[in-house]
């Protein structure tokens, strides 16, 4: 059947030229340091390299991630080898040889700036971990993915409450200030860290068949549907104190469409049917109240809102990637042809604003009118190729079904 919006055949060819022409390109030849090792801390729009801008965990476990996969779905040796760059980097570089788990981030020479523990970070080092095993299998990949499974579980997990804290100091201890970033309240919990903890170990399962891990998991999105969704507006809270009291009126509609896909995915593989039943029925609530409340009249999707209902009128890609997908997986579940066609809407307006015709890759922030924000990164400690080259692996997949 063809949608009203596009034709399947010619969205897929799309997207797989974006994919291979353009985002894993572009990653490949901009921004690995062949001096130093690793990744450059930032590059800026126009590719002014940035090696005073410390080198996240973050951006190397979401790089290990996408190449990894680009290897294991397109069978091209550059791939791998950006994958084992990327992975002997984390290793050696972030790796806490002491204590064990990554580094926040370290400078340019490998030298440790921040050393704390932050369970996001965690998280994605499992994401990546887990997915160059599935590439490579790489023994050591999978023992530290799994060492960091038990580290989690050890320090981050609250076994009264449930859930996962925020993050710890270098040595596993508590830390007063759990904050991800300078946008975030200082709190004990979050549901961002929390999504991505539930996305590592749902990659991690794909690896690994272990009961205990996959009893967390189906707790994790027990936690979700009890506490971090809002079920009456089917929108994430975001911030919460030990016992899940909400801190924050603000919604995120960008990782509403993101978590409603997520969930799914996490549910699918638990594979419990009653839970598949009550996470299909709270996904599809997030994407309504996404399409009905977020989806500006170009077709994009706004950030966030605040308590005072003030939308904040720049576009991220992140948010953009995940709307492409997260809108057509409510297609999938419910067969309303006005989810396909905000997917497609939102490709098109990728196309036509973030993607970077000069350059190369997409701009990570635009203004309402679609002009780029000249200051912000093409590639930085947050801005990686993992939210848009996964868009385009998910929708070459879904397109498939």
């Amino acid at each position: 059947m063809i949608h009203q919006l596009f034709d399947k055949a010619d969205f897929r060819k799309k997207l797989k030229e974006e994919l291979t022409g353009n985002i894993l390109p572009f990653w490949m030849e901009n921004v690995v340091d062949k001096v130093n090792g690793g990744f450059y801390g930032a590059i800026s729009n126009d590719l002014q390299i940035h090696n005073e801008i410390p080198r996240t965990a973050i951006l190397c476990a979401r790089i290990l991630w996408t190449y990894a996969l680009a290897y294991q779905k397109l069978n091209e040796q550059q791939y791998l080898s950006i994958a084992r760059w990327a992975y002997d980097y984390l290793i050696k570089v972030f790796w806490d040889q002491e204590y064990s788990g990554v580094y926040w981030d370290v400078n340019y020479q490998g030298f440790p700036v921040s050393t704390y523990k932050h369970h996001y970070a965690q998280a994605f080092a499992i994401y990546g971990l887990a997915e160059y095993y599935r590439a490579t299998r790489e023994e050591k990949s999978l023992k530290l993915s799994q060492e960091l499974f038990h580290l989690l579980e050890k320090y981050a997990f609250d076994p009264i409450n449930q859930g996962y804290i925020e993050a710890n100091n270098r040595e596993w201890t508590a830390m007063t200030d759990m904050r991800l970033s300078d946008k975030d309240l200082n709190c004990r919990k979050s549901m961002n860290t929390n999504l991505h903890i539930l996305e590592a170990y749902t990659n991690l399962a794909r690896v690994w068949d272990n009961a205990s891990l996959k009893n967390q998991l189906k707790g994790l999105l027990e936690t979700f549907l009890q506490h971090i969704i809002n079920q009456q507006t089917g929108h994430f809270k975001l911030f919460f104190d030990d016992q899940w009291h909400s801190l924050s009126e603000n919604v995120s509609f960008g990782h509403d469409i993101e978590g409603s896909w997520l969930l799914v995915e996490a549910a699918k593989l638990i594979g419990d049917p009653e839970l598949i039943v009550k996470v299909h029925k709270s996904a599809l609530k997030m994407a309504e109240a996404v399409y009905e409340q977020g989806v500006d009249k170009d077709g994009s999707l706004f950030h966030e809102r605040d308590s005072l209902g003030l939308m904040n009128s720049g576009k991220e890609w992140w948010v953009q990637a995940e709307a492409v997908v997260g809108f057509y997986n409510a297609f999938q579940l419910s067969g309303k042809e006005k989810f396909a066609n905000a997917s497609y809407r939102c490709w098109t307006f990728i196309q036509g604003k973030l993607v970077d015709q000069t350059f190369g890759d997409w701009y990570k922030r635009v203004y309402q009118d679609g002009t780029p924000e000249p200051t912000s990164f093409k590639a930085g400690p947050w801005e990686c190729p993992y939210h848009q080259s996964r868009a385009c692996f998910e929708m070459l997949d879904r397109l498939d079904e």
